[in-house]
């Protein structure tokens, strides 16, 4: 049989599978559900995913692998046995982010932090749950801080303490609605209860996974002191000029830390945290990973679901349409003819639900970034995957009931009531 003739065979089979898809609408219809469950669940996270990794990672990579941390716990604590040791450290003090000043040599910047939560009130408005933040000046450049309206404290106005602040946007939205940011410069909001001047208003860093990161409240790192108490640790803020160097001012930070708090060479806790960006990607990172598992795992189910009901229905087809069969083959159709025209119409059927789920995954994948706030990434390669997987489960399912389909003898099949 030559080419054209095995192409017309082929489009001929096509259409009595879809002749013969048509006529059971709705078998046809939960035939495809399980293939569409599968591939939807595969599509929609993937591409879920997709958008959340470069939202994170746009969050987290503002400083590049140039900036690292040192505090008393690290910000992921798994266990009660981890708190209860991160506790007993020493706290991280600003004699410390001095020692590290004074000795890094590949430490460019060295800033210190002291963390918050407080009320924050303007006339009537108030604001619960405020992040308030006590900064050195540094910070500002280590955080990449950009001011879009008023000034910066001075070294004068941070060192004497004085009661002035830099806010962030959801401050003015929930505190001064329908104020412009030019306008709240100078204007005064009250943090637990104690008066601080507006000096500069930060621009808005956006949202990571739906939560703001523009409700904050900056003061300098010697009112917050004043605030909280100057015995807290702190967190002390490191970057480097170049990344070629990171790792080794880490060693460095490490080391001067190990000695300030006499631990020996045996000591296996370095008596300090010491954090980059990249090590919350890569918690991230880890966390999404396992949805990803689960999420195949799910799509897997339904996918084989899916292939069992394929191969049932395409089995009840068989016996439905024996007539037919046995009189294809008494006018000369061949066992190959057969099993082809029944394979073809097992893998349109899972080809169709796979193209509906591709569609379904990004049309609920676009829904859920519109309600979240993140980007969507479409992947023409989860698509082809999606598809494919279908072909794929088309095949297996289809191959039995097409199989016995040819097996079948003519005589006998027309003989079939």
């Amino acid at each position: 049989m030559g080419l054209f003739a095995g192409v017309t065979l082929f489009k001929e089979s096509f259409k009595l599978s879809l002749l013969s898809l048509r006529s059971h609408k709705l078998r046809t219809f939960l035939t495809l559900l399980g293939i569409i469950v599968g591939v939807t669940s595969v599509i929609a996270v993937m591409t879920i995913i997709s958008g959340l990794d470069q939202t994170v990672s746009s969050a987290f990579s503002s400083q590049g692998s140039t900036a690292f941390s040192v505090s008393k716990r690290p910000l992921v604590i798994t266990s009660r046995e981890d708190l209860i040791k991160y506790n007993k450290r020493r706290d991280v003090t600003r004699e410390d982010a001095e020692a590290i000043i004074r000795l890094c040599r590949n430490c460019w910047r060295v800033g210190m932090a002291v963390n918050g939560m407080g009320l924050v009130k303007h006339g009537e408005n108030r604001s619960e749950g405020v992040s308030v933040r006590g900064l050195t000046l540094s910070m500002f450049d280590i955080e990449n801080v950009v001011i879009q309206s008023g000034r910066l404290w001075t070294e004068n106005e941070g060192n004497a303490g004085r009661n002035v602040c830099v806010i962030g946007t959801d401050i003015i939205e929930n505190l001064f609605p329908g104020r412009t940011v030019d306008s709240v410069v100078g204007d005064e909001v009250r943090v637990d209860g104690i008066p601080f001047s507006i000096l500069g208003v930060a621009a808005p860093f956006g949202k990571v996974l739906g939560f703001s990161r523009d409700n904050f409240v900056y003061v300098p790192f010697q009112s917050a002191q004043k605030m909280f108490g100057a015995r807290d640790s702190i967190t002390v803020h490191v970057q480097v000029s170049d990344s070629d160097v990171f790792e080794t001012a880490k060693d460095e930070v490490r080391t001067i830390m190990r000695t300030r708090r006499g631990k020996s060479f045996g000591d296996e806790d370095d008596g300090v945290s010491i954090e980059s960006q990249d090590a919350f990607i890569g918690i991230y990172q880890n966390a999404t990973s396992g949805i990803y598992f689960a999420t195949f795992g799910v799509a897997v189910v339904s996918l084989v679901v899916g292939g069992i009901v394929v191969m049932n229905i395409m089995l009840v087809s068989v016996t439905e349409r024996t007539k037919e069969i046995g009189l294809r083959k008494a006018v000369g159709a061949r066992q190959r003819d057969v099993m082809q025209q029944f394979l073809i119409e097992a893998v349109t059927v899972t080809v169709l639900g796979g193209a509906i789920g591709v569609v379904t995954g990004y049309g609920l994948a676009f829904l859920l970034s519109f309600l979240m706030g993140f980007p969507v990434l479409i992947s023409i390669k989860s698509a082809v995957l999606g598809v494919t997987v279908s072909f794929v489960v088309g095949l297996i399912s289809g191959l039995y009931p097409a199989w016995r389909a040819s097996q079948l003898s003519p005589i006998d099949a027309m003989r079939n009531e």
